[in-house]
């Protein structure tokens, strides 16, 4: 990113850290030979989203991010819209507390149903699987283990040890990357920045994650004391059961009712506190709600033991009803998130808005359907292996039979999408030849080279139709969702038996998505654990799942505790602290310069900075999705006033793109600021067809190589000239240089070691330095 091989390290860790070139770094102490030449420096935050191999188990984490990314797309409000912006809030907030429940719910019905209850319950199962044969009552007449109360509270440590285990990867990760504190300021204003991401604890949201890491890791094991204790309770309950166990499966289920109302009001009871720095930490909660859980899990476990030599296991385990309940409060709560997004974008309507202010429930849907597809599978996969085709086990609950099947009409519908864009981007292409034929119109046409360019042109086009492709997904995904919960409740059976005698056709369409879900949602799972088994061992493989992390990371962990941790809280601190040290001390210019998700870094981090600070700022940014995908899908955030008011609070701001990039865009702001940030799209291909500076086919560059552009070191001198007038002198003796920052992002995991940016922003300027992360 520097250009040249001697780099060194001049401060942070192994995990992110400022870079300069061995020849810059006593740069400030030899002001006199940075008259005319630049000071590059490179902030590199790759570890953060890539690193080790064990970042391929955040797959595991998947739907908890996108429920996260749901709380960040609230639309804009107005001031008055208070306790609606915190009702959605809540909401999301619940939704995530759902899929925790989910998860360890999945984890219950693997370890105690299936395995515990049902397959060391039947002969047939127990003989395949040696590592089941002493908890067979058939097998072990007089084992210890083999009572149904016993084999469940051993399973119960599966999903125990699976909820302790998310309770340390999330502490382990919040000190490992979100732990940096912000620069200390005081409150700031409502109307200070225009944005929340200005306000001071902003990117500091420990109090909030310690308190929602509480409450779900109490809720996974109030859960799994629920599938055992209520089990066992049932039992006790029939005419002729033990009086005293009656009643101590009586108060453990008054206790889990209140363990789990508990869990529910530390939800619900505080959101995030922005507007200081809020270093506080309510250790009583953080430490006893899980500790009581676990005291309740632990009870529950000893009482499940006792003896009950009657007790038998046969067909699932009581409390199938659970899945079923689950899905049905997931979908109220996004239908009522949804009614709340409409109020809010109703009450400060923004065309640029996705899908009218619906982005955040339709997101909201796609995770609770992500992480039902994922737990499911799971369940089908398990149930699959411990029985094969013997049909010796009752397997799985029907609902999840029900959830697999409508697979295949999902996916015919988004077969139909993919075809309706297909066409779209060929109608498109169309007419965009006569564009491309007016861009190049000094050069002998070749046809095959214009199609070329204008396909290119138009598949970037796609990501302005990615709203509609969500919104329809999510769509299709709640009606079939709550057609299967239908289906499940009012018959009973699968599909295929519930078909039986209702006519050829629809018995074999009923037989057909249920064999056809069944296949997919096992290829589904086997293509999941192969991708992240790949991502453990290669580093391509995890680089690509860090690109994907790069835009699901970068909201704090407001909604999920669970979420892979949050590398803007560190990013963020990084830069501010590193732009505000250096032009205190030397009292010289910056200039903040970011690619693609380094852009918005780049803005975060201008937002954070003291205002007299960031009108010392100037911002250029290419390849940026800071309108397109975060202005569109962020309102409340990134929206039109956001950006406005960034453009007014620093220096001078150019963005650059093109159209064939398929992430960045023109920031299109109102006016005549509008121009005045946006440059126009670069040209792309450089050279339509061979020539003497470009004797080889120039390549299409799309989202990459921008400083490849002989226009972008133009742009740059551009913005310095710009920003020179303005900026107050360097104080006495100190080195007086601009410190160009230049970040990179998105396509930098990728791209980083074959696209290196310029030496500086401009030659002949009067230093500058410039930051860069790959």
């Amino acid at each position: 990113m520097l250009g040249d091989p001697r780099t060194v390290r001049i401060t942070g860790d192994d995990t992110a850290a400022v870079f300069r070139r061995a020849d810059d770094i006593d740069a400030e102490q030899r002001p006199q030979d940075y008259r005319d030449k630049p000071v590059p420096e490179a902030y590199v935050w790759c570890n953060l989203t890539s690193g080790n191999g064990s970042r391929a188990l955040w797959l595991l984490l998947l739907p908890f991010m996108v429920v996260n990314l749901a709380h960040w797309m609230r639309p804009r409000a107005r001031r008055h819209r208070g306790r609606t912006v915190s009702a959605y809030g809540l909401l999301v907030r619940l939704t995530g507390l759902t899929l925790t429940v989910v998860l360890v719910a999945a984890a219950c019905e693997v370890s105690l149903d299936l395995a515990a209850w049902q397959c060391a319950g039947t002969r047939a199962c127990a003989q395949d699987h040696s590592w089941l044969r002493f908890l067979s009552p058939q097998l072990f007449h007089h084992g210890w283990w083999t009572q149904p109360g016993r084999r469940l509270a051993l399973a119960a440590l599966v999903p125990t040890v699976l909820t302790l285990l998310l309770w340390f990867l999330s502490h382990r990760t919040w000190s490992a990357y979100e732990s940096a504190q912000p620069m200390p300021r005081g409150s700031t204003p409502e109307d200070a920045t225009r944005t929340a991401l200005g306000r001071p604890g902003f990117w500091y949201g420990r109090r909030l994650v310690a308190r929602l890491r509480a409450a779900h890791t109490a809720a996974g094991l109030l859960t799994v004391a629920a599938a055992v204790g209520t089990s066992a309770a049932r039992f006790d309950r029939a005419p002729g059961g033990p009086a005293v166990l009656d009643v101590l499966g009586r108060v453990l289920d008054a206790l889990l009712i209140a363990g789990a109302c508990s869990v529910v009001w530390v939800v619900a009871r505080r959101g995030r506190s922005e507007r200081r720095l809020d270093c506080e930490l309510d250790e009583t909660l953080v430490r006893r709600l899980p500790l009581a859980a676990l005291a309740l899990l632990v009870l529950t476990l000893v009482y499940a033991g006792w003896s009950r030599p009657s007790w038998e296991s046969a067909g699932r385990l009581p409390g199938d009803a659970t899945f079923g309940g689950v899905v049905l409060v997931q979908g109220v709560l996004v239908v009522a998130l949804a009614a709340v997004a409409h109020v809010l974008h109703r009450g400060s309507p923004d065309s640029r808005t996705v899908l009218h202010g619906l982005g955040g429930p339709a997101v909201a849907m796609l995770a609770c359907a992500l992480g039902g597809v994922m737990t499911g599978g799971v369940a089908q996969r398990v149930a699959d292996w411990v029985d094969g085709t013997g049909g010796t086990i009752a397997g799985p609950p029907v609902l999840l039979t029900w959830q697999a099947s409508v697979i295949p009409p999902l996916l015919v519908v988004l077969l139909v999408l993919a075809g309706w864009l297909a066409v779209r981007t060929s109608v498109r292409t169309r007419r965009g030849l006569a564009q491309v034929r007016s861009d190049y119109a000094d050069e002998s046409e070749d046809a095959a080279r214009t199609h070329q360019i204008a396909a290119t042109r138009a598949r970037a086009a796609l990501t302005d139709r990615a709203p509609l492709a969500v919104g329809i997904t999510s769509a299709v995904t709640m009606l079939l969702g709550a057609g299967a919960l239908a289906g499940a409740w009012a018959t009973g059976e699968v599909p295929a038996r519930a078909a039986e005698g209702s006519g050829a056709v629809v018995d074999g369409a009923a037989q057909a998505a249920q064999a056809l879900g069944s296949w997919l949602i096992g290829f589904g799972f086997i293509l999941f654990v192969t991708w992240g088994r790949r991502a453990y061992k290669d580093l391509s493989a995890r680089r690509t799942i860090g690109i994907l992390w790069d835009v699901g990371t970068f909201w704090p962990r407001a909604a999920h505790p669970f979420a892979p941790p949050c590398y803007a809280e560190r990013a963020v601190p990084d830069l501010t602290w590193r732009m505000a040290t250096w032009t205190r001390v030397t009292g010289g210019r910056l200039v903040l310069s970011g690619h693609s998700q380094g852009s918005v870094l780049a803005a975060a981090a201008a937002w954070q900075l003291p205002p007299a600070m960031r009108g010392r700022v100037a911002l250029l940014t290419y390849g940026s999705p800071l309108e397109r995908l975060y202005g569109r899908w962020f309102p409340a955030h990134f929206g039109t006033d956001a950006l406005e008011g960034l453009h007014r609070e620093v220096v001078c701001w150019r963005n650059l793109h093109r159209a064939t990039d398929p992430i960045g865009g023109p920031v299109r702001l109102p006016g005549r600021s509008g121009p005045r940030v946006d440059a126009p799209a670069f040209k792309d291909p450089l050279a339509y067809g061979r020539t003497a500076l470009h004797p080889l086919p120039a390549p299409i560059l799309g989202h990459s190589d921008y400083q490849a552009d002989p226009a972008f070191e133009q742009e740059r001198d551009r913005l310095l000239g710009r920003l020179r007038p303005g900026v107050p002198a360097p104080r006495s003796g100190a080195a007086g240089e601009d410190d160009a920052t230049d970040v990179g992002g998105v396509a930098v995991a990728v791209d980083s070691e074959r696209q290196a940016p310029p030496d500086g922003p401009a030659k002949g300027g009067q230093g500058s330095s410039g930051r860069s992360s790959g």
